[in-house]
Order: structure tokens, then C-alpha cells, then sequence
């Protein structure tokens, strides 16, 4: 990335964008996703998914993919929801372009999710547009990046925070089976804005690990939405897995 001007700023109010990000911290975020395919893959399906994660623990928030589940979650879940959309499958595709920004935020977003990396973007427009797309509709943006210098960049950018969903996705990050603690660290070391970890949180050891490393708060998907991937998990340890 090489843009240098200064940040843009989200036009929400200060108060609310303090009560938003404070009542996230040190506290767990859920992925209610499912891939194409899934039997799963509906938005009445994911709005129940995220109501029932949210119904009985102190979750703090919810990360939802595509408009029309957005919409769904948002009329069932009164907490935060951090919305994005996925639009092809290699590459640059996590809310790619200030058009599905937009679309994530008016579908009743409060923090749109992007993909950050320093990778080219589908539409050849630069990072920025999307920030500014992001926070003229009052939103707040969260950069998925995969090293140290996406997440500096994009928090020049005026990305409200910055999260670690991307290492071990793009071929030059640090590629490992569980999280990226040490991206955490440097990341929370380095930046003034908040600082998510995401991606591989197996266990509950691993997200309170997360955030005794720095982390703001914790996303966790797969972990705790995804019955086929959990499921084996389990059978792959047993004798017949």
C-alpha cells in the first residue's frame, strides 16, 4: 500500500463509536457463517445460529456475512454486528470493493469488514475509497490483514480496527496451524486502534491466550458455528476416524 494522505473519520459519534468498541473489549465475537452448500446456508438458518449464540452466554457481538443475512441477524440480535461480504473465492474477495461496503453498512452493519492486504483489489480503486465509503454512512471499518505492515497502513487509512483474520491467507504471512499470536502482539504493540484476533481460535485457551497478548476482543467462528467441521474434529479422534 502506498497511500499517504490523512486518515478519513468515520462520522458516527465519538460517545457512540467509545460505547461501541469499549463494549467489546476483552470479550467474544462470533462468526455465524456457512458455505455454500451447507445445509446451513440460508439467512433464517444463520439468524437462528446467531441467536442461539447469543442467547445464553455474554457474547459481545456477531460477524455475519452477505446483505441478506445481515438483514436477517440484524432483526433478531440487538448487539453489534460486524457485517461483510464475500464475493468470489480467491484473491481479494472479503467485501472487496466500496460498493459491497456500502451494501454491508446500509444492511445494518455496525463495523464493515474488509480485506485489507496490501493484494490488488478487484476494481483497480485503492483501500481508501472503501474507508471513506464506509465511514460516510456513519459505519466504522475493520481491516482484515495477514503482517504487521497491512494493519500499519490500514489504520493510516483511518481504519477504525484492525484484525489478524487474514495471516496464514495470503502466501507471504506466517502460515501455522493456530492462531497468530505474535501478529497479535506486534499488532497491538504498534497500532492506537484496536486490535482483533481472528483466525484458528480452536479453543477458549487460545482466545484467552489471544487476548492476554494484546488483543481487544476475540472472533470465533468455526470454533463454535460450524457442526460438520466440529463434528470432525471429533471423529478424527477416535479409533475409526
Amino acid at each position: 500500500m502506498t497511500e499517504t494522505t490523512g486518515p478519513s473519520r468515520t462520522t458516527m459519534p465519538a460517545d457512540r463509536v467509545r460505547a461501541l468498541l469499549d463494549g467489546l473489549r476483552g470479550r467474544l465475537v462470533v462468526s455465524c457463517q456457512a458455505p455454500p452448500g451447507d445445509p446451513l446456508r440460508a439467512p433464517e438458518h444463520i439468524a437462528a445460529m446467531a441467536a442461539s449464540v447469543t442467547s445464553g452466554a455474554p457474547v459481545a457481538g456477531v460477524r455475519v456475512q452477505g446483505v441478506d443475512d445481515i438483514r436477517a441477524v440484524r432483526a433478531v440480535v440487538g448487539l453489534p454486528v460486524i457485517g461483510l461480504w464475500k464475493d468470489g473465492a480467491e484473491g481479494v474477495y472479503i467485501t472487496p470493493t466500496a460498493g459491497h461496503a456500502r451494501a454491508v453498512a446500509e444492511a445494518g452493519a455496525e463495523i464493515v469488514a474488509v480485506d485489507a492486504t496490501g493484494r490488488p483489489r478487484p476494481d483497480g480503486r485503492p483501500l481508501r475509497e472503501t474507508v471513506e465509503a464506509v465511514h460516510g454512512l456513519g459505519a466504522l471499518l475493520m481491516a482484515d490483514v495477514s503482517t504487521v505492515e497491512e494493519g500499519v497502513a490500514a489504520a493510516a487509512l483511518g481504519a477504525d480496527v484492525v484484525s489478524t483474520t487474514l495471516s496464514g491467507y495470503t502466501p507471504y504471512s506466517r502460515q501455522q496451524p493456530g492462531p497468530d499470536l505474535v501478529l497479535v502482539g506486534e499488532l497491538a504493540e504498534r497500532l492506537e486502534a484496536p486490535v482483533f484476533a481472528e483466525g484458528r481460535l480452536h479453543t477458549p485457551e487460545q482466545a484467552r491466550a489471544a487476548i492476554d497478548a494484546g488483543a481487544w476482543g476475540v472472533v470465533v467462528g468455526g470454533a463454535i458455528t460450524a457442526p460438520a467441521a466440529i463434528a470432525t474434529r471429533f471423529t478424527a479422534a477416535l479409533p475409526t476416524g
